[in-house]
């Protein structure tokens, strides 16, 4: 554990996965963490109930896992018990890109799949379990509290029948979500805040969990057919998940898979990667099916307030949301929890708070500034009338990447570990990796996407 500061006190708004992984920091460094949550949760609450995307397929790439298990040791031997698979990424996944069917390969990248539901339920029943951590549910927050030098000095609650509260704190954490009101409380405060920065998704989920036989194994934990812009409009990924369950995420641009059963079955039918209807059809019990639509990247850009306040960070989705086709937030809530820990970890006690808030914001915004790029680039492909240089030049590259990657597997096992956040996108730039993109047909060969990586 690290040094408590002195003055002791830190408050968390919002309890979701975000929330509760720098919780689970902040009680390293502060003798009390008061967690405000506006739902009615507890410790064996899972996913977060005002949390729409909870429902669906969720991606922990290996480097958040690295993170979470640092933060949580045991965390991935305990959701494997209640059947969580880990695998390698390369021999576990049928991943169909818009070339062909990916080299079935041992990578040496291993990630575990699970529900969010799950994922959230054991990390909240272990932060609650931590001395010093309160959790307030069914609880608001209305705004910040100042000192007259305009440094935040905590934050005001309400209760539903009760007078407002003004709770104090030495450190404010926002990990609100995408619904996060920080914009607002900061321009009524005076502080000016860059516009938001959003790009269009327009992709629908629709999501659908049932039963996984024992006595029938797949081959594989997941199957995966990506979206690409602008011609591979349809997609879907099929998960292996704890408690003998597949979960499955159907995705579409511009439209909207069906929630009804033989619709559901049938839209399955029409992907080029036969594994998730074989699946869904062989199904004899499921749960209710879910739709999610909200899928538009947006970036709150703190990290360019000129007049960012002393101790207020913001974290999660209350900085950036990213489309969840590409599997990013989980990992990146974890990566931007490190970093308040390890910035934390070089602080004096008693004022070694002073300068951390705006410090952390420009630091947050360069580990966030990769994800977002890949994000971003992806997605503004489906607009003709704006695509930017960088993003047609990314474009081109991967797209020529990826029909070598079908190929070679020394170049997929390179993409899977920068998609995973364990090496630097310079990876895929390597002389040895550009002459042979380069290289690459400006077109696949026919039915090159035809053929399948199982018997």
């Amino acid at each position: 554990m690290g040094k408590k500061y002195a003055s002791g006190k830190a408050v968390v708004v919002g309890g979701s996965y975000a929330g509760l992984v720098t919780a689970r920091v902040l009680a390293e460094f502060f003798g009390e963490v008061v967690i405000v949550e506006r739902d009615a949760v507890d410790k064996g609450t899972g996913a977060h109930p005002s949390a729409p995307q909870g429902f669906h397929a969720h991606a922990m790439l290996a480097k958040g896992g690295e993170v979470l298990e640092r933060l949580f040791p045991g965390l991935r031997d305990e959701l494997a018990a209640l059947g969580a698979p880990v695998f390698d990424y390369g021999e576990g996944i049928d991943f169909l890109l818009p070339t062909g069917f990916a080299p079935r390969r041992r990578t040496g990248v291993m990630i575990q799949a699970f529900t969010r539901d799950e994922l959230e339920r054991r990390i909240r029943g272990r932060v609650l379990a931590l001395p010093g951590i309160t959790l307030l549910p069914s609880t608001r927050c209305d705004g910040l509290l100042h000192d007259p030098t305009g440094r935040v000095t905590g934050v005001r609650i309400g209760r539903q029948g009760a007078e407002p509260e003004d709770v104090t704190a030495d450190l404010v954490v926002d990990a609100s979500g995408r619904t996060s009101k920080l914009e607002q409380w900061l321009r009524s405060a005076g502080i000016a805040v860059p516009p938001k920065q959003v790009v269009r998704a327009k992709v629908t989920y629709t999501s659908m969990t049932f039963d996984r036989p024992e006595d029938r194994p797949a081959g594989f934990r997941v199957a995966y057919q990506m979206l690409s812009a602008p011609r591979v409009r349809e997609a879907g990924v099929l998960m292996a998940v704890e408690r003998n369950r597949w979960t499955c995420s159907l995705f579409a641009f511009e439209d909207e898979p069906p929630t009804d059963d033989d619709g559901y079955l049938g839209f399955a039918k029409g992907l080029r990667n036969p594994r998730l209807a074989e699946q869904i059809e062989q199904r004899t019990v499921q749960e209710p099916t879910y739709r999610y639509t909200n899928l538009d990247n947006q970036w709150r850009r703190y990290h360019a307030a000129p007049d960012w306040p002393e101790r207020l960070v913001a974290v999660g989705d209350a900085v950036c949301v990213f489309n969840p086709v590409y599997g990013q937030g989980l990992t990146v809530a974890a990566l931007e929890a490190d970093l308040l820990r390890r910035m934390l970890a070089h602080r004096r006690p008693g004022n070694g708070l002073d300068g951390l808030a705006r410090a952390f914001q420009k630091r947050l915004g360069r580990l966030v500034l990769p994800a977002w790029t890949l994000s971003t680039s992806s997605d503004l492909m489906w607009n003709p009338d704006r695509q930017p240089l960088g993003a047609r030049i990314a474009h081109w590259y991967n797209a020529r990447l990826f029909r070598v990657a079908v190929k070679d597997p020394a170049v997929w096992a390179r993409f899977v570990r920068v998609v995973n956040m364990v090496s630097s996108p310079a990876l895929l730039f390597h002389p040895s990796v550009a002459l042979k993109v380069l290289t690459a047909p400006a077109r696949p060969a026919p039915g090159a996407a035809d053929h399948h990586s199982l018997p």
